[in-house]
């Protein structure tokens, strides 16, 4: 089912205002102007909560539209990562792009969106930090996270509420200033073996692209899920031979 067809199965007649109260604040705003009067149907829609997946699409999308705005020059690698990651139907494909446009050009800065998805996630800490490498493979397309990204990107992480080992953790995974795949697993290096195998478990079960098809969100989240497990189970596979055990012998 598409996107903005999950808008649709809100229904009740509700045009882009209703719409925007469903999910509220900056990103209920935008997600009423670019839907506009196109949902039709069911009695009581307002009474329901937006789906997941649009609350969550929106949010990335707009989040990485404030990034483009922030480091001032927008590439075609990045706009091709971006439409890489938000993996929408070709018939939605323009009111994706004005998603974006529409957040680029609004007054509201990006903390209000990351504040706003972060109390919606706050629940599922794992699926902002879906949000957080999405955003980070979209600024490191052109070859680097640039300084003016990384900075957008801690403001992101401070919103969500991580703090900062966890937003350096995360990081790791896309910034190789130490190659560190410690920092990946976000462990000590002196961690002994039985603690680096139960970090290593606990975000697997944490990360797994499963999570993000059980909660139903979009194909973008899953396939941020599955970069970032490779990312961590590689760092583990990593660790496992430095050791000097083989890292088939984990599981």
């Amino acid at each position: 089912m598409a996107l903005f067809d999950k808008l649709g199965g809100l229904g009740g007649k509700v045009g882009g205002a209703g719409i925007g109260f469903l999910v509220g604040g900056p990103l209920g705003a935008l997600i009423g102007a670019v839907a506009g009067h196109w949902l039709v149907d069911a009695e009581g829609a307002l009474m329901r909560p937006a789906p997941r997946e649009v609350v969550f699409t929106t949010g990335l999308v707009a989040l990485a539209a404030k990034m483009a705005k922030a480091d001032g020059v927008v590439l075609a690698v990045e706009i091709e990562a971006f439409r890489r990651i938000v993996t929408v139907e070709e018939s939605e494909r323009a009111k994706i792009d004005a998603l974006f446009d529409l957040a680029s050009r609004t007054s509201e800065g990006y903390e209000a969106y990351a504040r706003q998805l972060g109390q919606l996630f706050r629940d599922e800490p794992a699926m902002l930090e879906n949000v957080l490498d999405g955003l980070f493979l979209i600024a490191a397309a052109d070859g680097a996270v640039h300084e003016k990204e990384y900075r957008f990107l801690q403001g992101v992480g401070t919103a969500f509420g991580f703090d900062e080992a966890r937003f350096e953790t995360i990081a790791a995974r896309h910034v190789r200033l130490a190659d560190d795949p410690y920092a990946v697993l976000g462990v000590a290096r002196d961690v002994d073996d039985a603690a680096l195998k139960q970090a290593w478990r606990r975000l697997v079960a944490e990360h797994h692209p499963d999570r993000a098809i059980a909660h139903g969100l979009p194909p973008e989240a899953i396939a941020i899920a599955t970069r970032r497990l490779a990312a961590v189970n590689a760092a583990y596979e990593r660790i496992r031979a430095e050791r000097g055990r083989s890292p088939k012998a984990a599981s």
